[in-house]
């Protein structure tokens, strides 16, 4: 069977990624906070859309040039951008073009991953001509949305999730479907818990046999 397409959603800290992210899953897997930096690993989630399963991954703010915690997380972004079929640069077009966002833009077409610029908090038809100014950073154009209410998020699923499955090489006859009908998969979940800064995010790292929780001396980290 055909493996389902893979994407990461990236960009600078507060653009509203993790509201993408409850938006394109339909729950709410991700801290929303007005705070920057509240995400700051990456998580691996199941998504669909119209039937169609792909796998979605979160990540935490790129930035270049931050404190050793803010390294992590870009580190953590980095490996996600590497192991999807597409990557979503998520802008926010009431800030217009920042420095960071171009700092982004930078790596990302360094990478062999192909990008789709979201450009996110277009809320009424007032914003739709603000999206041009990300042309500007060399990734094509940008897709309007807003993950809040959800303005032209089907539109934007329609659009990566045919591209993803073109990068993956997945033929459209091999694309699984779900019915609602499958099967139980028999995995155990299991959660670690505990006060802040006692190990959890190395516990975590050395059951999954790989750096997927950022480890840090701050308490609170993830």
């Amino acid at each position: 069977m055909s493996r389902q397409p893979v994407v990461a959603i990236v960009g600078r800290p507060n653009v509203g990624k993790s509201t993408l992210v409850n938006r394109i899953v339909g729950r709410r897997e991700a801290i929303v906070e007005e705070h920057p930096g509240v995400t700051r690993d990456r998580k691996v989630l199941e998504a669909e859309w119209n039937g169609v399963p792909f796998t979605l991954i979160d990540t935490g703010g790129w930035l270049a040039g931050g404190d050793a915690l803010d390294e992590k997380v870009s580190r953590q972004a980095e490996q996600a951008v590497e192991s999807a079929d597409l990557a979503l640069f998520v802008v926010d077009v009431t800030t217009g073009v920042t420095a960071e966002d171009e700092g982004v833009a930078e790596w990302l077409r360094r990478r062999k991953t192909p990008c789709v610029v979201v450009a996110n908090k277009v809320d009424g038809e007032t914003r739709d001509n603000d999206i041009w100014e990300f042309l500007t950073l060399g990734l094509g154009d940008p897709i309007p949305i807003s993950a809040l209410h959800g303005r032209g998020s089907g539109d934007m699923l329609d659009e990566i999730l045919d591209k993803a499955i073109d990068v993956a090489g997945i033929a459209r006859e091999d694309t699984p479907l779900v019915t609602g009908d499958e099967p139980d998969d028999g995995i155990i979940s299991v959660a670690i818990v505990g006060r802040p800064n006692v190990g959890k995010s190395t516990l975590f790292n050395r059951l999954a046999g790989a750096e997927r929780s950022s480890v840090h001396g701050m308490p609170g980290t993830t």
